[in-house]
């Protein structure tokens, strides 16, 4: 756990609530802080002055429908194309994790897929999650864990956490070996 007595900190580069839930859940503290600050950082001495071990996590998830790859829709018609689509149907979510030690420079990185099946969704259910704004919010327009989403959700094949935005074992994982390797330049970084 990183906590305050931790060998390490994690920074958390997204503004996920999903991939910040998940990373509680796994039983860490973390910072949130926007990539742009985070690159400012990275050229000055503010991190290296830090004797604790700080670990950057980045990820990213989107929806492979039918062969396309679909991030979070840019219009109300493109919604409520993406979930008509996947009533009665299913979708892949492909999950990216990059984490990389600030201290030692080295990163890693990988992907985890999972697939997801639904039941028939009706038009009301699309038009109630079109007006709150939910499919503007999140890769291929459909949040698994939303109270309207979840009673149409049939089957769900690889891990749960994937489709939410943060493979737990996925992150655990590239955590150690980031913990564990000695700098290596951005060509080194394992996606796989």
């Amino acid at each position: 756990m990183a906590a305050a007595d931790s060998p390490f900190k994690i920074i958390l580069g997204s503004s996920s609530m999903a991939r910040q839930r998940i990373l509680a859940e796994m039983g860490y503290e973390f910072t949130i802080m926007a990539n742009a600050i985070m690159s400012r950082l990275q050229h000055t001495d503010i991190l290296q002055e830090d004797a604790h071990t700080t670990l950057l996590i980045t990820a990213d998830t989107v929806v492979v429908y039918k062969g396309t790859i679909r991030e979070k829709p840019c219009s109300e018609e493109e919604a409520r194309e993406f979930i008509k689509g996947y009533s009665g149907g299913h979708a892949a979510v492909v999950g990216s994790v990059l984490v990389t030690n600030l201290k030692t420079g080295a990163s890693k990185g990988g992907a985890e897929s999972a697939e997801v099946y639904f039941h028939d969704i009706p038009n009301e259910v699309i038009d109630s999650l079109i007006d709150e704004g939910i499919p503007f919010k999140v890769a291929g327009g459909l949040m698994l864990e939303h109270p309207l989403t979840l009673p149409f959700v049939d089957t769900v094949i690889g891990a749960t956490d994937t489709v939410m935005g943060l493979s737990k074992s996925l992150t655990e994982k590239l955590i150690q070996e980031a913990l564990f390797q000695q700098g290596s330049s951005p060509g080194d970084q394992n996606m796989g």
